[in-house]
């Protein structure tokens, strides 16, 4: 059973960063892709960043530029690089993994199938 625990959430003002980190343990195996979602205040769950088995990376349009993932596939873990955050970022965060193996991106939550517990950030105006 592959078990995730994510780090780093916290509040921040509006243009200031923040790190988060998801620690993956368990049958960590078989992983074709690492993903970050997302789910701000009385809104469904939305896709955030991906990164592949061989580095690729995929950006939802509303973070690209801002966002940066990071993948260690060998140290069982995923970071998330959140720069210049706005109020809108306002969410939980959550990271999750899937054994697709694929070179398209990974974006659909139903492709997951482990998911850490969530991390809330709050950007403040």
């Amino acid at each position: 059973q592959v078990r995730l625990v994510e780090s780093g959430g916290g509040l921040v003002q509006a243009g200031g960063s923040l790190t988060l980190s998801c620690a993956i343990s368990g049958r960590a195996g078989n992983r074709g892709a690492m993903a970050w979602f997302r789910q701000p205040p009385g809104k469904e769950r939305e896709f955030v960043a991906t990164v592949n088995w061989i580095g690729d990376t995929r950006y939802a349009d509303s973070v690209k530029g801002r966002f940066t993932i990071s993948g260690d596939y060998a140290g069982n873990r995923v970071h998330l690089r959140l720069n210049n955050l706005k109020p809108e970022d306002t969410a939980v965060y959550y990271c999750a993994t899937s054994t697709l193996y694929t070179q398209d991106a990974v974006t659909l939550p139903s492709d997951y199938e482990a998911w850490g517990q969530g991390t809330q950030v709050t950007v403040s105006s």
